[in-house]
């Protein structure tokens, strides 16, 4: 009799296309109703940092520092989590890094939008650390890595044919249009109903967080 082999459903596109969608959404939900900053794209905050810190505007300075700073301790956390938990029987890691995303995500829906902006954003901006850090297969919070190597492996399916590099690259370019997806229902939803908005993300992760309980089979 075959032995059926379990991988981790965090680890399924299916997941990784969700997760995409969240990233996506949160980054058009901060930059309409939460003052113009990413909730993921640290690139842009430090360069936007950059250019508020090189005119003398050091609240703008600090303003797009605090989320680079969580986005920094998002990481920390996530690994001493890893670290924790892993070993766990009970629930997967990556549950309770999602069990905590939906916590803080939750509690920003209920800030209202204004002075506590800054807060919002670095609360957003640790999510999104979390969630980049912990499901790693897809990136599910930018799009920039994930176009470079759905773009290198269609090359190598041009020179060699090989049919599973062609598969990774439809897979990754479909990863950002599920980021695309998450943008566009950001940006409708969070003219729709401002700071309220973030729930619908909740909603999403509460399904990855359901759908880590299930075992694929391979």
């Amino acid at each position: 009799m075959l032995k059926r082999e379990y991988t981790q459903m965090s680890e399924s596109y299916m997941v990784g296309a969700l997760l995409a969608v969240v990233g996506g959404y949160l980054d058009a939900y901060t930059y309409i109703s939460r003052g113009k900053v990413f909730a993921n794209a640290q690139t842009g905050n430090i360069v936007l940092m950059g250019l508020n810190f090189s005119q003398g505007n050091f609240s703008g300075t600090l303003h797009y520092l605090l989320p680079i700073i969580a986005f920094i301790v998002g990481v920390v956390i996530s690994e001493a989590i890893k670290s924790r938990f892993r070993e766990n029987s009970v629930i997967h890691w990556r549950q309770i890094v999602v069990a905590i995303e939906v916590f803080v995500l939750t509690a920003v829906a209920f800030v209202p939008n204004g002075s506590m902006n800054p807060i919002v954003n670095a609360a957003v901006s640790f999510v999104c650390a979390l969630q980049f850090e912990c499901f790693r297969k897809y990136t599910t919070t930018m799009c920039t890595g994930n176009l470079r190597s759905a773009t290198e492996q269609l090359f190598i399916y041009k020179n060699t044919k090989n049919v599973q590099a062609l598969t990774n690259s439809m897979q990754l370019y479909g990863i950002i249009l599920f980021f695309i997806l998450g943008v566009v229902l950001g940006t409708l939803l969070t003219n729709i109903f401002m700071e309220k908005a973030v729930l619908f993300s909740c909603i999403i992760l509460a399904a990855v967080f359901g759908t880590m309980f299930i075992k694929d089979v391979r």
